[in-house]
């Protein structure tokens, strides 16, 4: 989508104030003995509080008005009677439609702690080693948001993120990636990758609408399909956490549309 107008100016943000409200709902109740089912139904009663309907369930008929995924599972949680434990990774992905505007956004963070846990930390706290990973993906979402300029080339959005993720001692999960979006949840470019693809090209254009999302990794670097056919896993014990924000590209600073109010 590249935005035009006024008007869809402002579909995008109450679509990206309603993703961005029913995250951060959830990422609160995030709490020791909560099923991953009752996160789902806090995000899902915001949506509609907003007069939005969950993404994945209107394009795809996902079983969820939200994906809840934890630990081990890194995405496209389902969810359900899993109840969180203390030290539990849980991330937190919502997409949404309003008015025919879609967003998405996303946020990972470590059960037992204050979701912004990781932003002040002493090397000492039991969970030193997610919060550190937590950091320096929010450090690399942000780096990838800062060249998604209008000409510059889509390709250093990934180079951006994986620099970060390196000089952090991390690497990425190549086979998830961001993508287009705006009247639809999937939209060209199809791929945002969160590293810098030599055969990628292809210049930024003022308006497009992308969601940026990378994948930080203690050691993989691909996630396989679970049994259910949703749930993406990755294949060791690596620690995998994600962060997401919808952006519109400007000629200059691209203006994020699902920042927490």
């Amino acid at each position: 989508m590249i935005v035009t107008s006024e008007q869809e100016w402002a579909g995008l943000r109450r679509a990206g104030r309603a993703v961005a409200a029913a995250r951060e709902a959830m990422l609160a109740a995030v709490e020791p003995g909560v099923t991953t089912l009752e996160l789902d139904r806090i995000g899902e009663n915001v949506l509609k509080a907003h007069g939005a309907v969950s993404g994945p369930q209107t394009m795809y008929d996902f079983p969820g008005a939200t994906c809840i995924s934890v630990n081990k599972c890194v995405a496209h949680g389902i969810p359900g009677e899993t109840r969180l434990k203390a030290g539990d990774l849980v991330n937190v992905d919502v997409s949404a439609v309003l008015d025919g505007f879609y967003s998405d956004t996303g946020s990972t963070m470590v059960c037992g702690t204050k979701p912004d846990a990781y932003k002040s930390f002493s090397p000492e706290h039991p969970y030193a080693e997610k919060l550190r990973i937590l950091a320096a993906c929010e450090r690399a979402l942000f780096a990838g948001i800062g060249k998604a300029k209008a000409g510059g080339k889509l390709s250093e959005i990934g180079r951006a993120v994986l620099r970060e993720a390196q000089n952090n001692g991390y690497t990425v999960i190549r086979n998830l990636t961001g993508h287009g979006l705006g009247r639809q949840l999937h939209e060209e470019p199809s791929h945002v990758f969160n590293y810098p693809d030599p055969r990628e090209r292809r210049l930024l254009k003022k308006g497009v609408v992308i969601a940026i999302e990378p994948f930080l990794s203690t050691g993989a670097t691909n996630v396989n399909e679970g049994d259910d056919g949703w749930a993406l896993l990755v294949p060791d014990n690596s620690l995998v956490v994600q962060f997401e924000h919808t952006v519109v590209v400007t000629e200059g600073d691209a203006v994020i549309m699902t920042l927490a109010e």
